[in-house]
C-alpha cells in the first residue's frame, strides 16, 4: 500500500508560501508557510499533519487491540502534541505526546494500560517517528 501527498513551494523559506495536496483530496492546495509553521497564521504545517497522523494511527491500533481482547470502546479520544525544537542550525521533531481518554465498558485499568502501551509502540506512525513518544492514557467511567 502506498499513500501519496504533494507539496509545492514558491519563494524563499521565510517569505515563500506553499500548498499541500493529498491523493485522496482531503487536502487540496492547503496553504502552509513560515507563518503557519512558526507563528499562528491560518493554514497547516508538517508537524500538525504528523500529529493528526499519529493520533489517528494510535487510536485505530488501540481499537483493533481492544477488539482482539474482546472489548468494544464507547469512545477513544486521542490528542497528539508534536514538538518542533531547535537542532543546531535547523529543527527537529523531538516528541509526540499522546493523551488518550477512553470509555471502554468492562475493561480494568491494568489491561487498559497494557493495550494502550501496545498500540503506542506498534502503530505504524509510532514506528516511523525518530522522536520520543510519550503516552498519557486514562480510562474514564
Amino acid at each position: 500500500m502506498i499513500r501519496k501527498a504533494n507539496a509545492v513551494w514558491r519563494g524563499t523559506g521565510r517569505d515563500g508560501t506553499g500548498d499541500l495536496t493529498t491523493a485522496s483530496g482531503v487536502l487540496s492546495a492547503t496553504p502552509y508557510s513560515y507563518k503557519t509553521r512558526f507563528e499562528s497564521a491560518p493554514g497547516t504545517n508538517p508537524e500538525e499533519l504528523i500529529a493528526a497522523a499519529h493520533a489517528g494511527c494510535f487510536t485505530m491500533a488501540l481499537a483493533f487491540g481492544l477488539q482482539q481482547a474482546g472489548f468494544t470502546p464507547d469512545e477513544l479520544r486521542t490528542e497528539a502534541a508534536v514538538s518542533l525544537d531547535p537542532d543546531g542550525a535547523g529543527f527537529k521533531i523531538s516528541r509526540s505526546a499522546l493523551t488518550l481518554r477512553a470509555k471502554v465498558p468492562g475493561l480494568d485499568a491494568a489491561k487498559f494500560q497494557e493495550l494502550a502501551k501496545g498500540a503506542e509502540q506498534n502503530c505504524p506512525v509510532s514506528k516511523v517517528l525518530n522522536a520520543k513518544i510519550t503516552l498519557d492514557a486514562q480510562l474514564e467511567s
